[in-house]
């Protein structure tokens, strides 16, 4: 499958022509043949929010994780905020992608559970809205062992959601798995599908040609931060300088 939008448009087509019924992870059990979308934002909320918009021209509604201790982007600030309730305005649910290496020393399961509680108040607090789903960045196995259960909280690496679905992914831009033929084959009732949204774009980018145009994206983004906040920016450093 090539990492484009028209390649995912045509995988949501081909999970409805064969049967699948495209709901979140608490409508589920109400579907003969479910599959949960699953979008884990690591890196852009921008790249987040085109995915989100195309899924919502194909009557798509899916679960964006949002991290809150990166380096990458700020949930909380006012570009932050607004994509992520553009995401909201779409009918998407927005969850917590928790990241447990963020902690030092390393969280026991009982101290996991009372720190994904805390962010995810602390999320919910932010857009005004209750957040009650969480995926794990990078999971440890002992996490994915722990089968974490959190009070009014859906645990997506959960054992319901891991192991009773047939869980396919794209990361570090690579499937696992032929997820198209998987699909085509109709040989799993339920499937938990988890994509990133960084890994899309019109035309097919390798990973390098990915990961490249991110890096340079930062120095332009920190220019305009900086015209922002000094006068005449221009006369100091001009936006077409910055590569």
């Amino acid at each position: 499958m090539e990492f484009t939008y028209q390649a995912y448009r045509e995988m949501l087509k081909l999970l409805r022509d064969t049967g699948y019924e495209l709901r979140g992870y608490r409508d589920y059990e109400t579907a003969v043949r479910p599959a949960v979308l699953r979008h884990d934002i690591d890196t852009s909320l921008s790249q987040a929010v085109q995915l989100a918009e195309l899924e919502a021209e194909e009557g798509v509604r899916s679960t964006y994780f949002v991290l809150l201790r990166t380096d990458f982007y700020n949930p909380a600030s006012r570009e932050g905020l607004a994509a992520l309730r553009r995401i909201q305005s779409l009918g998407h649910e927005i969850g917590l992608h928790f990241d447990e290496a963020s902690y030092v020393p390393a969280l026991t399961p009982v101290q996991t559970v009372q720190n994904i509680i805390k962010e995810c108040r602390l999320l919910s607090a932010l857009l005004e809205t209750y957040v009650s789903s969480v995926s794990m960045h990078r999971p440890s196995r002992a996490t994915l062992e722990a089968d974490l259960h959190i009070p009014g909280i859906v645990n997506s690496y959960g054992k319901t959601f891991f192991q009773d679905f047939k869980y396919l992914s794209d990361s570090r831009r690579r499937w696992r798995e032929p997820v198209l033929d998987i699909i085509r084959s109709g040989s799993y009732a339920r499937l938990h599908i988890l994509t990133h949204a960084f890994w899309y774009h019109e035309d097919d980018w390798d990973i390098s040609q990915t990961v490249g145009a991110f890096v340079r994206s930062a120095n332009r983004e920190r220019w305009r931060q900086m015209a922002e906040n000094i006068t005449d920016m221009d006369a100091i450093l001009k936006e077409e300088e910055v590569q």
